[in-house]
């Protein structure tokens, strides 16, 4: 009661504002008006706008233009291979104030352990994480994974103050052809939020899977897909993340008109990324250069995203909403100078006040040890399906190639661009290991290999020598998981993720300045692709079309099913 008249008190002027900003213009994300006036904010929530205030606290903002705090509306923190306090440091100065994860990599690893961890994290940030159940724990029943999510599972993890709903539900045809265990977890969220995940799902399949009561969809790569999307009621999430980067195929569907059903959303993307590029900030201010209004664009980042996921709380700079504000020398660079998440401002000060977590996941690489004959194919049929890369997507395609065995070994041909591509259980089951061909890498020597490998992430390794591919996958059991590049013998660099083989416990600055080191090792080696790690990671998820590989083997996405 107190705290709500202080409140009242406060935006009525009646008492001084715990913390005034003055000076600056406020964009209004529902009219597009630049609003002149103080902001007053009282503990986490603005309670004035419009107006002259007097604060204990004034913050100088003149010549600044003051918008809503941005929301990622579907990313997995794990990706960004740091823990998710030091992914608080990295992006919330850039104006990310709202992140709503799936920790699915994790819980893919060590269950429902791994959600807790999240869960427990999200007290401690100044961004205000949400946490959604991961769904599809494993993600089919075409590979390995360290655990299982159960609808019962789920059931036990509902309820914690960081949630929202059901994260994405990859198991589309589990959906459409009503498997017990996809109607067990739907039914258990039947009225709460659901977020989808549909590669080019269509036509009644795709009735058939909204039907089930899913309301977004981060995996539209073309505006005609988007389209049909949106006009069947899902919410479209724009994403740009280090592999997956759709925002040039959708930025024409977003206006004025389209952007309150339209939001923003990383999915995956790496320290080094972010460093160069940035994060929401990059696509706003890459939207705006294409000729997206900057209505559009600020609305998608903010009050749409807030309002697709029900946080009515946020989304605009307005009384009675949390006080999550960034400062802009203009709206076209989008480059933040002051950034408050829920009243507090983002310094270094802030960051350090923050209470540590304590680490999970470790020695989670329990993978057999390999050697080079580990990596031979034996396959005695010339015809040979390989997994065509197309950069920038997750998607692949199926490719049929003549490959001629050699002493009873299809070997790699790095002038046709056919290199080895391999999977190593590593949770400690089965010590399966599946072997086949890739397209794309323009490998020409060498190996890389990583322990992150959606969603199952065993041990994901590429190369054309076999000895090389040997060493690199047995380092990462070494150095309990990460990313390692190999050559004539020697490792030539490595990151270290020893959060269940995902995310570092280093600082992001040192996570970046070796991913620079990996990202030059692998080039030295003939590579083309600018993100070759997550790009080799996305090859073993059997979920997005067309031909992917798992520890049990080749995948038919489109047919589901192992081909060998």
């Amino acid at each position: 009661m107190a705290q709500l008249e202080r409140r009242i008190a406060q935006g009525r002027g009646d008492e001084a504002a715990d913390l005034v900003l003055r000076g600056g213009r406020v964009f209004d994300v529902v009219t597009g008006d630049m609003l002149e006036g103080d902001v007053a904010i009282c503990g986490d929530t603005i309670v004035g706008t419009c107006a002259p205030y007097e604060g204990r606290e004034v913050i100088d903002v003149s010549g600044l233009i003051l918008v809503p705090g941005f929301i990622d509306t579907h990313l997995h923190i794990e990706s960004s291979l740091v823990t998710p306090l030091e992914f608080d440091r990295c992006v919330t100065p850039r104006g990310v104030t709202t992140a709503i994860c799936d920790p699915h990599e994790i819980a893919n690893v060590i269950g429902a352990e791994g959600v807790r961890y999240f869960q427990e994290a999200s007290g401690h940030t100044l961004m205000d994480i949400r946490v959604q159940l991961s769904s599809c724990v494993p993600s089919t029943h075409m590979e390995t994974a360290g655990a299982e999510l159960t609808a019962d599972d789920l059931a036990g993890l509902r309820g914690h103050p960081a949630g929202i709903g059901l994260a994405e539900f990859m198991n589309y045809p589990g959906v459409i052809h009503r498997d017990a265990g996809a109607m067990a977890k739907l039914a258990l969220f039947e009225g709460a939020h659901v977020d989808g995940h549909c590669p080019l799902l269509a036509g009644r399949d795709l009735n058939a899977y909204i039907a089930a009561g899913i309301r977004t969809e981060h995996e539209a790569t073309s505006a005609e897909e988007a389209r049909e999307k949106l006009v069947k009621g899902m919410r479209v999430l724009i994403r740009e993340g280090s592999v997956s980067k759709d925002l040039h195929a959708l930025q024409p569907l977003l206006t004025e008109r389209t952007s309150a059903y339209m939001c923003l959303c990383t999915d995956d993307r790496n320290p080094l990324d972010i460093a160069e590029h940035g994060h929401l900030d990059y696509m706003i201010r890459t939207l705006i250069a294409l000729g997206t209004p900057p209505l559009a664009a600020y609305r998608a980042a903010t009050l749409s995203a807030a309002e697709a996921f029900g946080l009515k709380d946020r989304g605009q700079i307005a009384p009675g909403k949390r006080a999550d504000i960034v400062a802009l020398p203009s709206l076209e660079d989008c480059r933040a100078v002051l950034v408050l998440a829920g009243g507090r401002v983002a310094d270094a000060a802030a960051f350090a006040m923050r209470e540590e977590v304590a680490a999970v996941g470790r020695a989670s690489v329990k993978a057999p040890r390999v050697s080079a004959e580990s990596f031979a194919d034996r396959s005695n049929r010339a015809e040979t399906h390989v997994i065509g890369i197309r950069e920038g997507q997750i998607l692949t395609d199926h490719l049929l190639e003549q490959v001629e065995p050699v002493d009873g070994d299809k070997c790699p041909d790095p002038a046709r661009d056919l290199v080895r591509i391999a999977v190593v259980e590593r949770h400690g089951k089965t010590g399966n290991i599946a072997c086949g061909f890739v397209k794309g890498f323009g490998l020409k020597s060498g190996a890389i290999a990583s322990t992150v490998c959606h969603d199952h992430h065993n041990i994901a390794c590429v190369g054309v020598d076999y000895a090389d591919m040997a060493l690199a996958a047995n380092r990462l059991g070494e150095i309990e998981g990460g990313f390692v590049v190999a050559h004539g013998g020697a490792v030539l660099a490595e990151l270290a993720l020893p959060v269940a083989g995902l995310m570092s416990l280093a600082p992001f600055e040192e996570v970046e300045a070796r991913l620079r080191e990996l990202r030059g090792a692998a080039r030295s080696l003939g590579v083309t692709l600018e993100e070759p790690f997550l790009q080799l990671a996305f090859l073993a998820l059997p979920v997005i079309p067309a031909l992917k590989i798992t520890d049990r083997g080749m995948v038919d996405v489109e047919r589901f099913e192992v081909i060998g």
